[in-house]
C-alpha cells in the first residue's frame, strides 16, 4: 500500500483487512461475493415465485435521466434507419420497412451495477489485482463485469428503512446503520441469508420521480460503514440501494470520498447496485408482508467492462 494514503487507508484499511475476501475463492477469483450464488440458491429463489407479479426496478434509459454532464451524461438515443427510408436502393422491392437504432451512454449513468474493477485504492483492485489491469486501451483485463452475468439471479430481500423509521423518505445525508438493517429484518419478519441480493429502500428515489434531479444527486441517505460488517457476516452476494451511490453522502470519513465503495468492492469483492426504483415493490411488500422474491438482474455482457446498465426485475 502507498505511504501517501490517509490514515484510514494506510494499511489497506483496518476494516478492509478484517473483511477481506482476497484468496477466499482462490488467487484467480474474479467473482467476489457472487460466489455465494450457488445452483441451490437459484433453486431456492425460483421457488419464491407464487403469484407471477413482476416489478421493474430500473429507470428509463433516455435523455431525462439524472446525470448533469461532466463525469457522466444521460443516454443519447439515435436512429440509424427509420421505416420511412426507401429500401429499394438496397435491393428490396417488396415494401420492406425496417428501423434500427443506436445508443451512446456511459455504462453507469442510470440503474446500474458497479463491477469489481470499478473502485480500488492503494494501487490495487479486488483480490490483489493491480490497478494497471484496467487500461484505456484494453479496459478491464481482469475483473470484467462480463464475467458475472450468469450469477445475477438469486433471492432478493427488501429492507425498507424509510418505513421502519415511519417516514415516506429519509432525510438528506441520513446514515443507515447495521442496527437499522437488523431492526428492519425483525419488523418485516425476514432474514437476509448467504447468497441473497439485498435491496435497501431509503425512499430518496421519489425525488427523481418528482423531477428534482438536483436533490436526488445531492447529499443523500445511504449505508454507513457499520453495515459492511453486517453484510460480510450474512454473506450477502450483492447490495443495491435506491439512491445515486449506495453509501451515505457526504462521507463520514474525513478526506475519503467513497469509503464504503472502497472496502465493499476492493476488499470484500461485493458488487453494488445504484439508482434502483424500489417504490412499487415496497408498496406491494408492505401490503402482503412478503419481503423476499426472485431477483433477476443480469447486465450487458460487454467485454472488459467495469460496470453495466440494468433493468432488474423482482418476481413474487
Amino acid at each position: 500500500m502507498t505511504e501517501a494514503m490517509t490514515s484510514f487507508h494506510q494499511t489497506g484499511s483496518p476494516l478492509g483487512i478484517r473483511l477481506s475476501n482476497w484468496g477466499r475463492w482462490g488467487d484467480d477469483d474474479e467473482l467476489g461475493t457472487l460466489n455465494f450464488v450457488t445452483p441451490a440458491k437459484r433453486v431456492q429463489a425460483a421457488q419464491l415465485v407464487k403469484t407471477g407479479k413482476i416489478f421493474d426496478l430500473g429507470m428509463p434509459f433516455d435523455a431525462n435521466g439524472p446525470e448533469r454532464g461532466g463525469f457522466r451524461f444521460n443516454p443519447i438515443h439515435l436512429m440509424r434507419v427509420t421505416p420511412v427510408e426507401s429500401w429499394a436502393s438496397r435491393g428490396a422491392s417488396d415494401g420492406l420497412l425496417v428501423a434500427d437504432d443506436v445508443i451512446i451512454m456511459p455504462l453507469q449513468c442510470a440503474t446500474q451495477w458497479d463491477g469489481l474493477a470499478h473502485v480500488g485504492y492503494g494501487g490495487f483492485l479486488y483480490n490483489n489485482t493491480p490497478a494497471e489491469a484496467v487500461t484505456a486501451f484494453d479496459g478491464a483485463k481482469r475483473l470484467s463485469f462480463a464475467n458475472v452475468c450468469d450469477r445475477l439471479i438469486s433471492r432478493g430481500v427488501l429492507l425498507d428503512i424509510a418505513r421502519l423509521k415511519g417516514l415516506d423518505r429519509l432525510e438528506d445525508a441520513t446514515e443507515i446503520t447495521a442496527e437499522d438493517l437488523s431492526e428492519a429484518e425483525a419488523r418485516q419478519g425476514v432474514r437476509v441469508e448467504s447468497g441473497d441480493f439485498l435491496l435497501v429502500r431509503t425512499g430518496f428515489y421519489q425525488h427523481l420521480l418528482e423531477g428534482d434531479k438536483e436533490r436526488f444527486m445531492g447529499n443523500f441517505p445511504g449505508l454507513g460503514l457499520s453495515t459492511l460488517e453486517w453484510l460480510h457476516e450474512r454473506e450477502v452476494a450483492a447490495v443495491a440501494v435506491d439512491n445515486e451511490g449506495v453509501e451515505v453522502r457526504p462521507s463520514r470519513i474525513e478526506g475519503s470520498l467513497i469509503p464504503f465503495h472502497m472496502v465493499a468492492i476492493r476488499d470484500m469483492g461485493l458488487m453494488l447496485g445504484e439508482e434502483f426504483d424500489l417504490e412499487k415493490l415496497a408498496e406491494d411488500c408492505a401490503a402482503d408482508g412478503v419481503y423476499e422474491f426472485l431477483l433477476c438482474a443480469p447486465g450487458l455482457k460487454i467485454t472488459n467492462s467495469v460496470g453495466s446498465p440494468i433493468t432488474p426485475m423482482a418476481i413474487k
